[in-house]
Parts: structure tokens; C-alpha cells; sequence
């Protein structure tokens, strides 16, 4: 089994930029932050701190699972939800850019959906493949 393969070279940077995006905050306290000065203005309360801790768990589990290449379209299916309704909830206030012609725009969320796409693609042809 060759460990270096097309789905890999893609499951390994979106893991580790789940893990960088999830992680700072479960010690930082921001994601409790994220619950209370966002979430829960936006509507939520007074779930905000819980959903936004499910948000970042499910993105630890996603890199997981993506990791050691078990559960992926389902990982993957969740956090492109995630991401769409990051979308349109936080980023697209700020239009496309992340940095450079904008700050915080949707330009990243973009590319990591396409590239989660392109796993659950390639996840499905190994499947395929494999019967």
C-alpha cells in the first residue's frame, strides 16, 4: 500500500489546517469567545458556547479521520457544511479575500470546500476501485 498517494498529498494539509483552526482555541478560550461574542449575538443563545464547541470538535475528528483515511465522506460532508454556513454567517460580509484586497473574506472556505470535494471524489473512486 503506498502511503503517498493523490488522496493523501490532500487529507494531510486540510487535517493539519483543521487542527491549527480547532485546537489554539480549546486552550486560548477561543472558542467560548466564538460561542458567547458571536454565536450567541447571532441568534443562538443560549447554546452559542456549545455549538461552537461542536464545531471545533467535529473539525478535531475530521482531521482524524482524514489522518488515518477512515469515515471520510462522512467527515467530509460535515465540515463542508460547516464551512458553507461559515460562509454565509462570518465570511461573506467581507467579500473574497482573506488577506491582501479584504480581511476575512470567503476566499479560503472556498478552496478547502473544493479540495473536500475533491477527497470525497477520490475517496468514492477508491471504493469503487476496491470492488
Amino acid at each position: 500500500m503506498k502511503m503517498i498517494t493523490a488522496s493523501f498529498l490532500l487529507r494531510f494539509p486540510v487535517a493539519v489546517i483543521l487542527l491549527v483552526h480547532s485546537v489554539p482555541g480549546m486552550f486560548n478560550n477561543g472558542i467560548n469567545d466564538f460561542g458567547k461574542l458571536y454565536l450567541n449575538e447571532a441568534g443562538f443563545a443560549p447554546v452559542g458556547v456549545l455549538l461552537a464547541w461542536i464545531i471545533k470538535l467535529s473539525h478535531v475528528v475530521c482531521a482524524i479521520c482524514l489522518l488515518v483515511n477512515r469515515f471520510i465522506i462522512a467527515a467530509c460532508i460535515i465540515t463542508l457544511l460547516i464551512l458553507v454556513v461559515g460562509i454565509f454567517m462570518v465570511h461573506l460580509k467581507d467579500g473574497w479575500f482573506v488577506v491582501g484586497g479584504g480581511r476575512n473574506g470567503i476566499e479560503f472556505n472556498f478552496l478547502l470546500i473544493f479540495v473536500l470535494l475533491a477527497i470525497v471524489r477520490l475517496d468514492r473512486a477508491n471504493l469503487s476501485a476496491a470492488l
